[in-house]
């Protein structure tokens, strides 16, 4: 049984090489995503849609209604 996944199959590292573009999630939490209970997996999936906007380099912002 494989575990829910955020991943889009869009792997590519932001400028630091910290946080997945694709599905925001950091290399440690990709490596260890199978391992991780599936309440630890919930909890990350809820940060995600927090974590683009803080750190797409301004990209989501711009992007956003009202602008």
């Amino acid at each position: 049984m494989s575990a829910e996944s955020p991943c889009i199959n869009v792997c590519q590292l932001d400028a630091a090489g910290e946080i997945c573009l694709g599905c925001q999630r950091t290399l440690d939490e990709i490596a260890l995503w199978s391992q991780m209970a599936p309440a630890e997996r919930r909890r990350i999936m809820a940060d995600l849609p927090l974590r683009g906007l803080e750190g797409a380099g301004g990209r989501s912002r711009d992007s956003a209604p009202g602008r």
